[in-house]
């Protein structure tokens, strides 16, 4: 190889993803907060829990009855339950609120989550240079592509909003979104414990150690400190010559 790569390490990796994992959760939490108010979330989820208590109040029942709970009932018991979900999806309140509260809880996490990775994953990097967050400056790690040449904001933008953003983040969250509102259930937890099986075995079995975001844009998370980095293409073909020429007046001079 014309240039080797200098790996970070999986320790200094796993510290800086923890410290920006840590700052993203303040990031997304407090624009959460942010367009809760704005978006008037909690009226509507506060109009759904008010219809639900009542219900249940009313027919001595508990919407939060897990399915091997609603399995082991009597069948009177069960016929009741049937009974108030037919006069739920009856109820436009109720699936008002409900529809709302299930929309806007997604559009709060999209946002929020794009809010957070579009500042402290994008812009940050933008700032700091060869692909820095704040934990990965902290750790003195950067980023490359796989030959060692600097990484191009486009690469950074495919790994964070496209990797890290949409398929590491958002795809999850909606799937556990969907599993809090009973619509996914043991299938999205079967879903979600496979991916996270799937990234852990990427990171500890691909050539340079890379999770799914790393792939998709073709780039190695490396120690700073002791890296090799070219400018572009041209300034790697050009030491790749200069190589070559020493190599060759080498031989020279031994023959």
């Amino acid at each position: 190889m014309i240039c080797d790569l200098q790996k970070a390490s999986l320790l200094k990796r796993a510290s800086a993803y923890i410290l920006d994992l840590i700052l993203l959760t303040i990031v997304i939490t407090g624009a959460a907060f942010a367009l809760s108010a704005i978006l008037k979330y909690d009226s509507y989820s506060e109009t759904l829990d008010r219809i639900y208590n009542e219900y249940e109040a009313e027919y001595g029942i508990d919407f939060d009855i897990s399915a091997e709970e609603f399995s082991a009932l009597p069948e009177e018991e069960k016929k009741v339950y049937e009974d108030v979900n037919r006069l739920m999806n009856e109820n436009e309140e109720a699936i008002e609120a409900y529809n709302m509260t299930v929309n806007l809880a997604l559009v709060i996490t999209s946002l929020s989550i794009l809010i957070a990775y579009l500042s402290l994953e994008f812009a940050v990097p933008m700032i700091l240079k060869n692909g820095q967050t704040v934990g990965k400056k902290v750790f003195g790690i950067g980023l490359v592509r796989q030959d060692c040449v600097r990484i191009t904001p486009f690469m950074l933008f495919v790994r964070t909003l496209l990797g890290k953003c949409t398929v590491e983040t958002m795809i999850p969250a909606y799937i556990l979104i969907l599993i809090i509102f009973g619509n996914l259930g043991m299938t999205g937890t079967v879903i979600l414990v496979g991916f996270a099986v799937l990234q852990l075995a990427l990171v500890a079995t691909s050539r340079t150690n890379a999770a799914i975001h790393d792939m998709m844009a073709a780039t190695v998370a490396v120690d700073l400190n002791s890296q090799m980095i070219f400018e572009s293409e041209a300034d790697l073909l050009a030491y790749k010559n200069k190589l070559h020429a020493e190599n060759a007046a080498r031989d020279r001079y031994i023959s």
